[in-house]
């Protein structure tokens, strides 16, 4: 594990593995480096891959700005150092609210040129932006009290996990893993804004981007995919058959091979 710092002298803790072209994969909401293990691990025969935990997480540090305006801009400075730190030309790869940070460090002027997102949650459209703004309202309001499962319970329910299965996680070991990551919820609350898709300021992503979504995701997610792959002015969209929000790597990586190991031999051959 190696550690790097942030524009903010915030230590973020790496890993890296494989040999190849650089890759960075970028977690979502509740996970550490640890989590993305297995998707790099499938990875790394063809890439140098860099995983990393975002602040707040894992060995990681956190300056306790609260997220907001300034923990996204706290973030992407985050993803700025460890793609500096991944080596000349890293692509990078979001998963989830992942897809969304890495969208809007790219959007703000990070110099990568081929991007891939699986699922970023916006929730676009009346009801989506009514039901972000409540989940939001509600968010904060449970951490301000110290209810850190009842942040973890939200969080999971807006993913579409039953109660059952909450209360069977709550009595499982992992469930205070689970708590102890419930305040870094506010980073991937801000990084989704108000729960569109920002089609104005992702016209400034040059990037070639492949947007993924599941066959058998919620309409709304599957949408949503859509809605932002339209706004991008490189992109692609993709449908992986028979796969929900939590994408089995072992159906992931051999997409995330094609395309940015297709896209790189043919950018470096340009």
């Amino acid at each position: 594990m190696d550690r790097i710092l942030s524009a903010d002298s915030t230590p973020i803790a790496c890993h890296r593995r494989g040999e190849g072209p650089p890759l960075v994969l970028v977690g979502g909401a509740l996970g550490t480096a640890a989590a993305d293990a297995p998707l790099a691990a499938l990875l790394a025969p063809r890439f140098t891959v860099v995983t990393y935990d975002r602040r707040g997480r894992g060995a990681s540090g956190a300056a306790g700005d609260g997220g907001g305006v300034a923990g996204v801009r706290r973030e992407t400075e985050d993803l700025a150092a460890v793609v500096t730190a991944a080596g000349p030309g890293a692509s990078v790869f979001g998963m989830s609210s992942g897809g969304a940070l890495a969208l809007e460090a790219v959007a703000a002027g990070l110099p990568v040129e081929l991007l891939a997102v699986y699922e970023p949650p916006y929730t676009p459209g009346a009801s989506g932006l009514l039901l972000k703004a409540r989940a939001s309202d509600r968010l904060h309001r449970l951490l301000a009290a110290g209810d850190r499962a009842g942040a973890v319970e939200l969080f999971l329910a807006a993913k579409g996990v039953d109660p059952a299965t909450v209360d069977r996680m709550r009595r499982a070991p992992l469930w205070p893993g689970l708590e102890a990551l419930a305040p870094t919820l506010v980073y991937d609350d801000a990084v989704l804004g108000d729960g569109a898709v920002p089609a104005e300021r992702f016209a400034a992503v040059t990037a070639r981007t492949l947007v993924v979504c599941g066959g058998f995701s919620s309409a709304r997610s599957r949408a949503a995919t859509r809605t932002l792959a339209e706004a991008l002015p490189r992109a692609r969209h993709r449908t992986l058959t028979g796969q929900t929000h939590e994408v089995a790597p072992q159906v992931l990586a051999p997409v995330l091979t094609e395309f940015f190991a297709r896209d790189v031999y043919v950018r470096r051959a340009s």
